[in-house]
This record gives C-alpha cells, structure tokens and sequence, in this order.
C-alpha cells in the first residue's frame, strides 16, 4: 500500500509516516500544496492523508484536483478544523474521509485501511497464491497450513509479489511499493529482504529470479 502523507507540521507527519511504515505501508511525505501536487503526478498512491491548511497550495484546492484525476487516491483529510460545518466542507470538496486532530493513531490505520479497500480496484482482503494465504488486515501470512512470522518489509513484499502474480516485479518496483522515495536505488536491501522471506517460506521455493527481470511467485 502506498500512502502520501501531505502535513506542513514536520513532527506531526514524520510520527504520522513512521506508525503507517510501521503497518507495512509505504509513505512518503509532503510538507506543501505544490511538493504534494509534484509527487501525485509522478507515483500512484492509494490513499492521501491530508491536511488542509498548507503552504503553497491549499488542502481545498489539492482535494479538488485530486478528485478530478482517473484513477484517483482515496483521500482522508487530517486537520485541526473539527466543526461540523468544516467537515461538511471537507467532504463535498470530495474527501472520502474527514478526521480531526488530536486524534488516536489506531483509529488513523483502520480509516486508512478502510479507504484502501474501497478503492474501485482494490484486492480482495485475503491474497492467496502458491499455497500461501495473507491477510493485510489481520497482517498474518499462512503457508499450507502454517504460520509465518514475518517482519514489517518482508510481509510488504510478500504482499506486493502474491498482488503482482503471476507476473514479475523488478528490484526497482520491489523498492518503490515496499519501501519509499528516499530509499536508495543502488541498495541490496531488496536482494537481502527475499532472502530472508525465502527462507521463511521454506520448502519448496515459491519464489523465483528472472535475472535483469526481476522476481515472482512460481
């Protein structure tokens, strides 16, 4: 899952940032209207967190021009105006979801997951493929019949793979879906991460190497 956190307030979004990374999303960050529009034409996300009081272009208007686009991000707008008639505004700008500050970041997730899978093509909760079974709600993973311990990025790319299956991801891709935009594209961290999963899976191996294409579930 891919998120766009948009919050002028740098503490605020990095602790925002941290707890989604920390449910296996990947985030990157915008602290203004113009960076946030910058980023939307360049990555597809699957939900933007928004504030609506920023610089350089306002939340309204960065809401609206999100509305307008095919294939939109779902929106949740994240802000300290928290009157009933704010809310009203906020929505008919054309937020899916409208919650204010301060607010208790668990409530934040479940909003957050809930307007991912009301996405027009959005996945059905639980992804199976190759006798695997994995539900990104609950954040378990079942191999014929047995569970799996996983870290946060070893779930996430487990999860990108089985959503991209058949089909192949290459390192880059893997990079972009699991991790964020400051990661460094010259990095193993990819090649170490299956590894890693490899071996949790176990026998028999379900994931292959293309060399120069990338990898998938077999």
């Amino acid at each position: 899952m891919r998120i766009l956190v948009v919050e002028d307030a740098r503490p605020l979004a990095e602790v925002v940032a941290e707890g989604l990374r920390d449910q296996a999303m990947a985030v990157d960050v915008s602290h203004d209207g113009l960076s946030a529009a910058a980023k939307l034409d360049l990555t597809a996300y699957d939900v933007v967190i928004l504030d609506r009081d920023l610089p350089g272009l306002h939340g309204d208007t960065l809401c609206q021009m999100i509305t307008e686009r095919p294939d939109r991000p779902m929106v949740l707008m994240l802000t300290a105006a928290g009157t009933p008639g704010d809310r009203v505004t906020g929505l008919t700008l054309g937020a899916d979801d409208y919650l204010t500050k301060p607010f208790h970041f668990p409530e934040l997730i479940l909003r957050v997951q809930a307007l991912a899978r009301r996405q027009p093509h959005a996945r059905p909760r639980t992804l199976r493929a190759a006798g695997i079974e994995l539900d990104p709600v609950r954040r378990t993973v079942v191999r014929d019949g047995r569970r799996l311990d996983l870290s946060v990025k070893e779930f996430a790319l487990l999860r990108a793979l089985m959503r991209a299956s058949p089909g192949f991801l290459s390192a880059e891709a893997l990079l972009e879906q699991v991790w964020d935009e400051n990661a460094d594209p010259f990095t193993n961290t990819v090649t170490v991460t299956i590894g890693r999963l490899r071996r949790k899976l176990g026998e028999p191996p379900v994931i292959t190497t293309k060399p120069g294409v990338g990898y998938r579930l077999a």
